[in-house]
This record gives C-alpha cells, sequence and structure tokens, in this order.
C-alpha cells in the first residue's frame, strides 16, 4: 500500500454546458465529439497557469467549438476517476457552468463535430453518466439559467484607522487596485450591461477598471451605502429587487456595495451560509462576487471568494453555490 502522501492528486478541471433556443423555442444543448476517445461529451478542459476555472471554462469551449459564450449560473461539479500514465488513477474533478452560446462551431484538431439537440435526445448519445448530471441541472426550472445582478463587495482598501481623510474617500490599496483588475478581467465573461456603485471611493474604484473594459459609464446608488442603507433599508432592498426582476432586455447589471450591506441583502433574499443549518450569515469578502438570479425562493445564488488561480496543490478554496430554491 503507497503512503497517503503518494496517492496521486485530484485532475482539475471546467467545461461549459451550452444552451440555445431552438426552433419552436425549444431549449437545445450541444454535445461534442472527440476522436481521440470516440465518445460524446461536454467540452471542457484542464486549466493554464494562473487561470481561474470560469476562465478555464470559457477558453476550452472556445477552443473545442469556436462559439461565443456568456456565462451564466455555476452548474454541478462531477467527480469520476481516470487513469494516469503511471498506471494509478486518480480522481477527477470538472467544474462546469451554464453558457448561452452563439455562433458556428468550428471543427479542430481535439473535436470533429458538434450536435444541438434537445435535452432527453443529449441525454440519451452522450457516453459518460457524469455528463447526463450536468444536463439534468441545465433542465432545472426552478432557478434561471443566468444572473441578472453581480454584487461585488469593494476590494482591499487598507485601515480606516490608517487613512487621514473622511471614510468615505478612502481609496484602495495595492492590493485593492489588483483585485479591481482582475474583476476587469474576469466579469465581462458575463457579459454585463451597466455598471452600478455605492458613493464611496473605494467602491466606485473597485468597479471603474471594469467600466473601461466594458464601455460603459458607472452610475451610483446610493441606498446601497452603508450610511444609506442603515437609514433606510428598505430603499437598498426594493433597488436590489428591481435589478433582480426579469427584463424585456436580458443583461447582468454589476452592483458595488459595502460589507454592512451585502449580506443582509442576501439574508432578506433567502441566501443562507455555508453550514449544514443554513444559519451562518453570508459570506463577503473584499474583492468578493455574488452572481444572483431569480427571486427569493427561487433564487440562484453563486459565490466567487475571488478569482485568483485554482492551486494545482494543497488545499483547494471551495467556492459555495448556495440557492434559497432546490439545488
Amino acid at each position: 500500500m503507497r503512503p497517503l502522501a503518494e496517492q496521486p492528486r485530484t485532475v482539475r478541471a471546467a467545461g461549459g454546458v451550452l444552451w440555445r433556443t431552438g426552433d419552436g423555442g425549444a431549449l437545445e444543448t450541444a454535445l461534442v465529439h472527440r476522436p481521440k476517445y470516440d465518445d460524446w461529451s461536454l467540452p471542457k478542459g484542464k486549466p493554464e497557469t494562473g487561470e481561474h476555472p470560469l476562465e478555464t471554462a470559457v477558453r476550452e469551449v472556445l477552443e473545442e467549438t469556436g462559439l461565443r459564450v456568456v456565462v451564466g449560473r455555476r452548474s454541478v461539479r462531477t467527480r469520476y476517476l481516470v487513469a494516469l500514465r503511471d498506471g494509478r488513477t486518480a480522481p477527477k474533478d470538472v467544474d462546469y457552468w451554464l453558457m448561452h452560446a452563439t455562433g458556428e462551431f468550428v471543427p479542430n484538431h481535439e473535436v470533429d463535430e458538434l450536435r444541438w439537440l434537445g435535452l432527453e435526445d443529449a441525454a440519451s448519445l452522450c457516453t459518460h453518466d457524469h455528463d447526463r448530471a450536468v444536463l439534468a441541472d441545465l433542465a432545472r426550472t426552478d432557478v434561471p439559467r443566468a444572473p441578472t445582478v453581480l454584487l461585488v463587495r469593494h476590494t482591499s482598501a487598507g485601515e480606516r484607522s490608517d487613512f487621514d481623510g473622511p471614510d468615505e474617500l478612502r481609496p484602495l490599496d495595492r492590493r485593492g487596485r489588483e483585485q479591481a483588475r482582475r474583476l476587469a478581467e474576469v466579469l465581462p465573461l458575463f457579459a454585463p450591461v451597466a455598471v452600478t456603485t455605492a458613493e464611496p471611493v473605494r467602491c466606485r474604484e473597485s468597479v471603474a477598471p471594469l467600466a473601461e473594459t466594458l464601455g460603459l459609464d458607472v452610475t451610483l446608488l446610493p441606498e446601497l451605502g452603508e450610511e444609506r442603507f442603515q437609514a433606510d433599508r428598505q430603499a437598498g432592498l426594493t433597488a436590489v429587487e428591481r435589478l433582480l426582476t426579469a427584463r424585456a432586455d436580458p443583461g447582468v447589471t454589476v452592483v458595488c456595495s459595502q460589507g454592512g450591506v451585502i449580506p443582509s441583502v442576501l439574508a432578506a433574499l433567502g441566501v443562507r451560509g455555508p453550514d449544514a443549518a443554513g444559519a451562518m450569515w453570508p459570506p463577503s469578502a473584499k474583492g468578493s462576487v455574488w452572481a444572483l438570479g431569480g427571486r427569493p425562493g427561487a433564487l440562484a445564488a453563486d459565490y466567487y471568494r475571488d478569482f485568483d488561480a485554482d492551486p494545482s496543490a494543497g488545499t483547494r478554496r471551495t467556492e459555495r453555490s448556495v440557492s434559497s430554491g432546490a439545488s
């Protein structure tokens, strides 16, 4: 028996379960054929250096299909065993996201065919049982396929006691500027159509690079600043609920707020923390993002602690998907 320290590490990968509306309004998904394995599966692949799994998933979908995608709700994580070159087996974890796809398939050396199918036909064609679990998640009707709000906690701004001036003018520190840069790299994958923020400088600076990347103006949402929220909590909740409401023109709104607001808003929407009883206060680390879609009672709420790369060794930082509806 090999010592525990010599056991193979978990293999990481990420991919997308693609969807589109077919003729007659039916939901369709795409399976790809890989000639190397002669199987029908979902597009996926291993991370490159510095990638967050979400970036891996989008890149792999593009490389394997040539399709353009907009990232939606986080889907399930599958786990299965794979054979290693040394003859041993190792667990493989694959994180999936729902992705709305457009464009035309481009054959390549990894994938020679792509088929758009209804969900039942796709489940019948796909080779692997673990892919069927992802297709079943796509079929859910209790929560939406895509978020309508990305609720961002402002990035790092040092300590309040170290800033000689009004707290609302406290700027980002070096770490905060780096976090803001990463938000500007990753959040465009959700195709935001608006960027809003509470009034403090650190909130505005947290989303300014993102707005510049997207070519959007930053608009103020003072109801979600800590002082205004404490004075009129209902006004802040109403503002978030309005943004969550399904619109004729779909799109995601980025909202930057503060640690004294975000957990209260989430709790009011029915989001609970990570403990088994669901009683913990929802987390809201600086620079974190909650992707929200739906309504109280049928809300998809995915927590992104940060967008650091997924480490290939050591303890993997867990990112939780919490829903007040069925999961």
